[in-house]
């Protein structure tokens, strides 16, 4: 019998905002956290400071608090935590169904010829895998 995955804390649209910077950058301080989403739209320090603490207890990210500045860093890496929030839209939006997951998805903007030959490629992969 497989093992059940488990599924990883949702987190918010301004947590995945944080959870960007600390992918792009690997680890960052607050303040660089903080620097970043500031160029995009003016954040508060202490705010985000307290979605980093919330983060942490979530298990969202990790501290490491050996320096003065504690240093941020993801705990999973983004495809980790794309394959968790996919897998949770197309149980509950899609009643279990990637090919109407996939169709939504293709159906619903314009997709250039690169995006097809990857998807093909990807599709003929799942074919000679399975």
């Amino acid at each position: 019998m497989p093992a059940k995955k488990l599924s990883l804390p949702r987190p918010t649209a301004a947590e995945l905002s944080i959870l960007r910077v600390l992918w792009d950058r690997g680890e960052a301080t607050v303040r660089e956290v903080h620097e970043e989403l500031s160029r995009h739209k003016e954040q508060g320090y202490t705010t985000v400071l307290k979605f980093l603490q919330i983060m942490t207890e979530k298990g969202l990210v990790l501290r490491d608090e050996s320096a003065r500045s504690h240093i941020y860093r993801a705990a999973v890496p983004p495809e980790k935590m794309q394959q968790s929030m996919v897998r949770e839209m197309v149980q509950k939006l899609f009643a279990g169904s990637t090919q109407a997951l996939v169709q939504q998805a293709l159906g619903s903007g314009k997709v250039t010829q690169q995006e097809i030959s990857e998807i093909r490629r990807t599709l003929d992969a799942l074919e000679r895998d399975s």
